[in-house]
């Protein structure tokens, strides 16, 4: 996911904390936010993933042709897996994610994101065959250049189906 201009705005953050059920007045309330460490509004520690919503080619984003895409719910992923590693059929998923915060994201900031290639490494299952594990790293900047969050991500991808007992 590259994103060229993700505003961060009040209003969004206070949407955001709200859908994700969070109600401290941090993310909403300009009064109470001036008398913490932070000293103004903050957004929620996962708000930047929200950033995919101004990618245009984001997976998991309707396709203007109306298709099936990951995620829409007309078959069981929306979409049919062209099967992971090898043409074995297996599948992938989500492992891990991890944000690491050289400050808060505020209103006014213009994040840019920026993927950059992590680490690949791989394991062997008994059930799945090789699980095959790559990192992505996506970097959001502000308007400035300067640095606000690093996001870790870990997918993994098995090289079968996994065997049932």
């Amino acid at each position: 996911m590259a994103v060229e201009k993700f505003p961060v705005e009040a209003t969004h953050i206070m949407m955001f904390a709200r859908a994700i059920g969070d109600p401290n007045p941090i993310y909403h309330d300009e009064n109470h936010a001036a008398g913490t460490e932070p000293g103004s509004v903050i957004a929620p520690p996962t708000f930047v993933q929200a950033s995919a919503q101004f990618d245009p080619d984001y997976f998991l984003r309707p396709p203007i042709d109306g298709a099936g895409w990951f995620g829409s719910g007309q078959a069981a992923t929306g979409k049919v897996s062209s099967g992971g590693g090898g043409g074995g059929g297996g599948g992938g998923l989500h492992a891990e994610q991890h944000f690491e915060y050289h400050r808060h994201p505020k209103p006014g900031d213009v994040l840019t994101a920026t993927v950059l290639e992590g680490e690949k490494w791989e394991k062997q299952s008994k059930r799945a065959g090789t699980l095959k594990f790559s990192e992505s790293i996506t970097e959001y900047r502000d308007q400035n250049g300067d640095l606000v969050v690093t996001a870790r991500s870990v997918g993994v991808v098995t090289e079968k189906p996994v065997e049932q007992d």
